[in-house]
């Protein structure tokens, strides 16, 4: 993962920063490999989703992801979870299901306490696989006062990637760097249009796009805002239409005739 100074976790902290931000990793919330050179590789091929045409490894073989959900986690948060795994598993081909304590692949949800908060790699990086999602304390709900939080990280873990980081955004929203504290400001840095290519038209209401005010120096004082008068900036209730329709044609449902036509409907009616 990215080193992390206690300094700056601390300042996350003091500003009362989004739990997705808290981790303080890259952009907030994505573990990425120890491995300098490999990560800096990975990120440059990003769009709205990995291309796995340059990383096959990272596609989870079949679409299915098996999964353990911790112990740790209370009666109401281990349903909050199993609700955001049974959305996806209805909105989309992909399969999320139990580990059979056999195959080396699996996703291992887990309260992480260092670093706290909202977590997750991006595609399958083999092996026990970690993805975050620390649970209510007193100072609030952190990850799981409803499943939307843990439908964003899975969806990070299934290779979809934050939505203001595409080469176009520019085109959609203002980043405020004034705004962003200074050890911060890469989180907002975008990609090259020689790496990335999007099927659908930019999501200001996606369920992968930043708040207004992550990380931002103070309170109420926006770091991302949107061109579009009177556009919402994000949300963690589901995805919406465009989500639900990149995720899929990401996992190639819509190949078949009929599963495109079943997907496409389901993406259509119930995305938000």
């Amino acid at each position: 993962m990215i080193k992390i100074r206690l300094e700056d976790l601390r300042l996350l902290e003091e500003t009362s920063q989004d739990p997705e931000v808290r981790p303080g990793l890259f952009q907030g919330d994505i573990a990425m490999s120890n491995e300098r050179h490999l990560y800096f590789q990975y990120f440059s091929y990003w769009r709205v989703g990995l291309r796995w045409d340059v990383f096959p490894e990272k596609l989870w073989a079949n679409k299915t992801i098996p999964y353990v959900i911790s112990p740790l986690y209370d009666t109401a948060d281990y349903v909050t979870i199993y609700k955001a795994i049974t959305y996806l598993n209805y909105m989309t081909c992909i399969k999320f299901v139990p580990w059979n304590g056999i195959v080396k692949d699996f996703l291992l949800i887990w309260p992480i306490s260092h670093p706290a908060g909202c977590w997750s790699f991006v595609g399958k990086f083999g092996g026990v696989q970690i993805l975050s999602l620390q649970p209510p304390d007193k100072n609030g709900p952190n990850c799981l006062g409803t499943e939307g939080k843990a439908i964003h990280e899975l969806m990070h873990a299934l290779g979809i990637f934050h939505e203001q980081s595409r080469a176009d955004r520019d085109d959609f929203v203002q980043i405020h760097l004034e705004n962003v504290i200074p050890q911060f400001r890469t989180n907002f840095d975008k990609q090259s249009r020689e790496n990335t290519t999007y099927s659908y038209e930019y999501d200001y209401n996606s369920i992968m796009h930043y708040g207004q005010f992550y990380f931002s120096t103070k309170p109420g004082k926006p770091t991302i805002t949107p061109i579009m008068k009177g556009a919402r900036l994000g949300q963690r209730e589901a995805m919406t239409k465009r989500d639900c329709l990149k995720v899929n044609e990401l996992y190639g449902c819509f190949r078949k005739p009929a599963q495109a036509r079943r997907y496409q409907n389901i993406c259509r009616l119930l995305g938000i």
